[in-house]
């Protein structure tokens, strides 16, 4: 909510944050990030478990961006989650570039809803894989799609069953050991954004009706 930029939730690294200050205006995050901070730079983008922030500090392998009242409202920073706290590890990517491999599905940083996990379990004897159920809130459920894209704190996943409250995913074994998805427990909030795709019609759906019932009639 502080940036306007475009990622693919493809997570890169993973933080852990070293200090979180938050206050009735906003807050202040300090991540510490090893493989990260070398590169990054003062002004630019980062996405932090879904939210897009700015960079506005570096010192030796931390990193710090401030927060937005918003921000702390609308994701698991602050009102609606509250979890996160020192030693919260935390999902990082850097924005896509010219030339980067886009390996997900658009995804803006600007975090729409806040979910719950219901569920986390390995999946059947051999399989490999990990079972996600998360709930997401009523005046999100109308952007899900079966089969369609999700983003989970940051992360580019695929419904694989909904249930009209409920999204479930399925989680390879690569994204589990390299994401925060393995504290992950039931109960705790996630960041959600859903397909900017589905958001763009919705728009487009609802000035056309009102163009209808205006008799402004599109050329």
């Amino acid at each position: 909510r502080e940036c306007c930029t475009m990622f693919t939730g493809i997570i890169e690294h993973i933080g852990v944050i070293d200090s979180l200050a938050l206050t009735g205006a906003g807050g202040r995050v300090t991540i510490h990030a090893p493989t990260l901070a070398g590169g990054l730079a003062v002004s630019k983008s980062i996405a932090v478990s879904g939210c897009c922030l700015t960079v506005t500090e570096i010192l030796g392998d931390n990193f710090s961006a401030d927060l937005s009242a918003e921000t702390v409202s609308k994701t698991s920073f602050g009102a609606q989650g509250g979890e996160w706290k020192k030693g919260t590890r935390v999902n990082l990517e850097q924005p896509l570039t010219a030339g980067k491999e886009f390996g997900g599905h658009f995804v803006l940083g600007h975090v729409d809803d806040i979910g719950r996990v219901i569920e986390l379990q390995e999946e059947g004897f051999g399989s490999n894989s990990w079972k996600l159920g998360v709930e997401v809130p009523l005046q999100f459920a109308r952007y899900v799609v079966p089969k369609g894209s999700i983003t989970v704190d940051g992360i580019s996943l695929t419904v694989a069953n909904w249930d009209g409250r409920v999204v479930e995913v399925a989680v390879i074994p690569f994204t589990y050991e390299h994401t925060n998805l393995r504290d992950r427990v039931v109960g705790d909030a996630v960041n959600l954004e859903a397909d900017v795709l589905g958001k763009y019609i919705e728009r487009y759906l609802e000035a056309r009706e009102k163009n209808v019932w205006t008799g402004n009639q599109p050329a």
